[in-house]
């Protein structure tokens, strides 16, 4: 199993999530031409994508995964709540938020989270060796999150937002309690303290994602991260949202596992 981003933050997010030969995307808030642009970085097409899940409606999220599943004929899968907000959506099917499913070989496990949306998911995919997790857009940690993400070999994490950035910053007061409430975005505080009360001991590949631009920096980050978990600062990635990220693949080979840690 390997995984890549298109790019993560608030300007549009998507991952890939690749066994064999099924290829997921989750989410897409790119247009069609930004979308197959990055895609050809990766060296993949849409015609090569076996589906599209969305976690939530969000503009970042949501905004080009209904243009690009009718371009290139891919089903699209959401919780039930989320497709109340997908529009005419031909290739729409509905996904419960409490039950894994399989998608080519891939079982996908939905994994519902505090955001402001209407059943948001994040995800965690298993295969017969490995397990990755996405989890972005939640604005606290649930016991049930903790229970899904650990022991994974691969994670996706939201660092999104700087406490202190965030109060001090050029925002509306509204917008500082929506992204620091309950049901916004985890920062970088949150995200160490969720990664402590996981389950690491297999993590190959630890991916730091959906970054604010304005309320967050790379080294507040990995600053914070580095401190909070057994694993070295230069060992962390952090998704660029104009660059994305390079594939990561997961290995059985326990050379290679402790090489990665180096």
């Amino acid at each position: 199993m390997k995984f890549a981003s298109l790019g993560s933050g608030s300007r549009g997010n998507a991952t890939l999530v690749q066994l064999a030969d099924t290829l997921l995307m989750v989410d897409n808030g790119f247009s069609i031409k930004e979308t197959d642009k990055r895609l050809q970085r990766l060296g993949v097409s849409g015609d090569d994508i076996s589906a599209i899940l969305v976690t939530h409606e969000h503009a970042d999220h949501l905004g080009g995964v209904a243009r690009y599943a009718k371009r290139y004929n891919i089903p699209v899968w959401t919780s039930h709540g989320t497709a109340t907000m997908m529009g005419n959506v031909e290739t729409l099917q509905c996904f419960n938020s409490h039950q894994r499913f399989d998608l080519g070989g891939i079982t996908v496990e939905p994994v519902l989270v505090p955001h402001d949306a209407r059943e948001p998911t994040q995800f965690v995919f298993h295969s017969a060796d490995f397990k990755f997790g996405i989890m972005t857009d939640t604005g606290s940690i649930t016991d049930h999150m903790v229970d899904a993400l650990s022991g994974c070999n691969g994670l996706l994490l939201e660092c999104n937002y700087d406490r202190d950035m965030l109060l001090n910053g050029h925002y509306p007061q509204s917008l500082k309690q929506r992204v620091a409430g309950d049901w916004g975005h985890l920062d970088n505080q949150q995200a160490a303290e969720l990664l402590q009360r996981i389950d690491t001991a297999d993590l190959q590949h630890l991916v730091l994602a959906h970054i604010s631009e304005k309320n967050n920096t790379r080294d507040l980050v990995l600053d914070t991260v580095s401190q909070a978990i057994p694993y070295d600062r230069a060992w962390l990635k952090v998704i660029d949202q104009d660059q994305g990220l390079a594939w990561c693949t997961l290995t059985t080979d326990i050379n290679e596992q402790e090489t990665t840690h180096a």
